[in-house]
């Protein structure tokens, strides 16, 4: 679709068993789906579909092996299974935001570094990103006697909270979720949700991963099975 901020047109993926001497696992065939702005797209499906396959290869983690997957950055188109790495890395300092289970970030910095560190490299002034950075940290609930402590020393769900931070810090056209609020207690949940639902307003393109049903169910405007993509592959 022309107005779409993501599509992918014909993906597929396998992984190489080198254990199994080298025999080939389908994950993904034929996956073909759009995000258009101000749309919160769930992909939905079993665990071991290939839901994060889809998005490790739209932020260009994995490689797509076939098929396109084209982002939309201002006036041109850029496809990522075709694309150079500097393009790549330029999409994910303007383009794309990527929040993950994990957070994986250097040692010993500490968590509001982290936070503004992110919105720097998306080009937010400096003053700007640091109250940005307090907003987002006080609105999920980290407190702020450990804002400059390394997260390392956080626990699982504190941890989250920065990686939410980091990813939301600068309004990026799309915003792809990986399952973020796994780790999180019901009030926090609620929070993600709220900010969820405002990017989405302000016309972020949004393709998640939530098993929880009820956030899922909060913030969903279209739920895609991937389960159908699979079965390309089994056929």
């Amino acid at each position: 679709m022309m107005d779409a901020v993501v599509s992918f047109a014909d993906v597929g993926k396998s992984f190489t068993l080198h254990l199994r001497d080298g025999a080939r696992l389908p994950v993904i065939a034929g996956a073909t789906l759009s995000v258009r702005a101000g749309e919160c797209v769930v992909l939905g499906g079993a665990s071991g579909t290939g839901k994060s396959s889809l998005l490790k290869m739209a932020y260009g983690n994995y490689r797509c092996e076939q098929g396109a997957i084209r982002i939309r950055d201002g006036g041109r188109v850029v496809d990522v299974a075709r694309a150079e790495p500097r393009e790549i890395l330029d999409l994910r300092r303007r383009v794309v935001a990527y929040v993950s289970q994990f957070l994986r970030v250097i040692p010993r910095v500490g968590a509001r570094a982290v936070v503004e560190a992110a919105g720097l490299e998306a080009g937010l002034d400096a003053g700007i990103a640091r109250t940005r950075a307090a907003e987002l940290l006080a609105r999920l609930d980290l407190p702020e006697r450990l804002w400059d402590l390394p997260p390392a020393t956080f626990s699982g769900g504190e941890q989250q909270r920065v990686n939410i931070a980091r990813g939301l810090i600068a309004e990026r056209p799309l915003l792809l979720l990986d399952e973020p609020t796994a780790s999180l207690d019901a009030r926090n949940r609620a929070a993600v949700v709220e900010l969820i639902r405002e990017r989405r307003a302000a016309g972020a393109a949004i393709l998640g991963i939530f098993h929880d049903a009820d956030v899922r169910d909060a913030v969903a405007t279209r739920i895609v099975d991937v389960a159908a993509f699979r079965a390309v592959v089994a056929a």
